[in-house]
C-alpha cells in the first residue's frame, strides 16, 4: 500500500447511512440464523483476569513479545485454550 493510500478520504454518505431505517436496509447477503448455529455457539460471560507472576523461560516469552503489543493477551489466550483442551 502506498502512502497516499491512507491519505484518501472516505467516499461514503455517513448522513445517508445514518438516517436509514431498519426496513430500508439490505439483509438479503446475510444468510439466516438457524437453529444449527445456536447449537454451535458459545456464550462467554465476561470475567476480571487476575494479575499473576509466573515464570517463563527467555525464548517462549521473546517469542510472544514478538507477537505484537498485546502479547499477555496472546499468551492469557494460549494458556486458556490448553486448559479448554485438557478439561476433563
Amino acid at each position: 500500500m502506498n502512502e497516499n493510500a491512507m491519505n484518501n478520504s472516505s467516499r461514503t454518505n455517513w448522513d445517508k447511512v445514518d438516517s436509514l431505517t431498519e426496513e430500508e436496509i439490505d439483509t438479503s447477503d446475510i444468510p439466516p440464523l438457524t437453529e444449527e448455529f445456536f447449537t454451535k455457539s458459545r456464550w462467554w460471560k465476561p470475567v476480571t483476569p487476575l494479575n499473576v507472576l509466573v515464570q517463563v523461560d527467555p525464548d517462549t516469552l521473546a517469542w510472544f513479545q514478538s507477537q505484537g503489543e498485546d502479547y499477555g493477551k496472546k499468551m492469557a489466550a494460549a494458556l486458556r485454550i490448553y486448559a479448554e483442551a485438557h478439561k476433563m
